[in-house]
């Protein structure tokens, strides 16, 4: 039974991605369609998590390095926990395992884009000053990226020394719009309430 089910789904799996064909289409004008041998139909239900089986053996690569990782649809977050006075190490293996990561991508039919990439240390801030004054960027596939000073993780702004104030004035500021509207039309709203 277990036989035939995996049967049934690996050639239901093989109708959903192959023989597709894509074309470019501009007002009344359209490009002959050309077959696709590679991907996963865009905005499908089935693509982010096609996707991450795919690119499940990238946490093997990952964890060679002593890295940990968070990886949600196409974006991977490498964490790396190293003391103040061992940072020039860690960014060593923080380069080292980037480096890796982009090879297995390349060697797999992706791309891993650096110049997408950021790099963020965190810490206290003294931690910060006596890394920060040795240390001006990190090396990200062997592209070196300026440090920021906060990164945006699924909609959380973190902040290097782990404080809230800079995503909380980031949801202040995606609330002032909205406030404004409602407040312009308040009026209207109040008057056919009544």
């Amino acid at each position: 039974m277990l036989a035939s089910f995996t049967t049934r789904t690996d050639h239901w799996l093989q109708s959903y991605l192959k023989g597709r064909t894509q074309f470019i289409k501009m007002g009344q004008h359209e490009s002959h369609a050309t077959a696709v041998d590679v991907g996963i139909p865009q905005g499908s239900v089935l693509g982010p998590l096609l996707f991450a089986v795919y690119c499940s053996p990238i946490a093997d690569v990952i964890a060679h390095h002593g890295a940990q990782y968070h990886q949600y649809a196409n974006d991977t977050q490498l964490h790396l926990a190293k003391h103040a006075d061992n940072t020039p190490a860690g960014l060593s293996v923080l380069a080292e395992c980037t480096t890796d990561v982009r090879q297995w991508y390349l060697q797999n039919g992706l791309q891993l884009n650096p110049d997408k990439s950021e790099g963020l240390i965190v810490g206290t801030t003294n931690q910060l000053r006596a890394v920060t004054s040795s240390v001006s960027s990190v090396s990200v596939a062997g592209v070196d990226l300026p440090l920021a000073d906060d990164i945006k993780v699924l909609g959380v702004v973190i902040y290097r020394r782990l404080s809230f104030h800079k995503h909380v004035s980031a949801v202040v500021r995606s609330c002032n719009y909205p406030a404004h509207a409602i407040q312009h039309i308040r009026h209207l709203l109040t008057t056919e309430l009544a």
